[in-house]
């Protein structure tokens, strides 16, 4: 029986990061295909590459801050006026799009009144979380760059579980890249790839045999 959920916040509490990044490149006049070519190969490397270390893994465990990762980001990166973007605050730009869904807050309210434990399981890439309702909605926070570990790390799950108190096999995680999912799942968690509320709540209902709202 599931009587845990781990969820992830970027592209699943909030609007998709791809929506966000779009508008980033539009305000800044970042080259598009520079930025998708540099981030397909930062983003493939940080979750395929095997055990190679990468700027992403130092960011996401919180081994580098923020400014750090900018400079190095915007170096890679050019504007359409052929020159590299402004370093300082490009993540924050580049999050600036993302909007709260209220839906899977409304999720978590239901799941946690039920008496299913909740349990947000985020990788941070040095960026603010709002906070002002989680007492409401989580059981437990994880965030990578607050404990020295990220996802898909088979410790930070097993962190998180025991955090709840839960084992993998009561739990379910719900997260919009499917390598976490596939570290999930050889841990014995259940897994559902979130791609929009409506579908990731009906699975949802499904696992946890509840009824929620949509």
């Amino acid at each position: 029986m599931v009587t845990g959920v781990l969820i992830d916040w970027g592209g699943v509490l909030t609007s998709s990061l791809s929506d966000s990044i779009a508008r980033w490149i539009a305000a800044d006049r970042i080259d598009a295909d520079r930025y998708y070519t540099v981030m397909r190969e930062m983003i493939d490397h940080a979750y395929r590459g095997g055990d190679s270390e990468s700027v992403v893994h130092a960011l996401e465990r919180g081994e580098i801050d923020g400014a750090a990762f900018e400079r190095d980001l915007a170096a890679r990166l050019l504007t359409l006026d052929g020159v590299p973007p402004v370093a300082e605050g490009l993540l924050e730009r580049m999050f600036a799009g993302f909007e709260r869904v209220e839906a899977m807050y409304d999720m978590l309210r239901d799941v946690r009144g039920s008496g299913v434990k909740t349990c947000l399981l985020s990788n941070s890439w040095s960026n603010t979380y709002p906070r002002d309702d989680w007492d409401e909605v989580f059981d437990a926070v994880v965030i990578s760059g607050e404990v020295g570990m990220r996802k898909p790390e088979p410790r930070i799950f097993q962190h998180a579980l025991g955090l709840i108190g839960l084992a993998g096999a009561e739990c379910v995680f719900i997260d919009d890249i499917e390598a976490n999912i596939d570290a999930a799942r050889a841990l014995g968690i259940a897994g559902i790839h979130h791609r929009d509320a409506a579908t990731t709540i009906a699975e949802l209902e499904t696992v946890l045999r509840l009824t929620l709202r949509k």
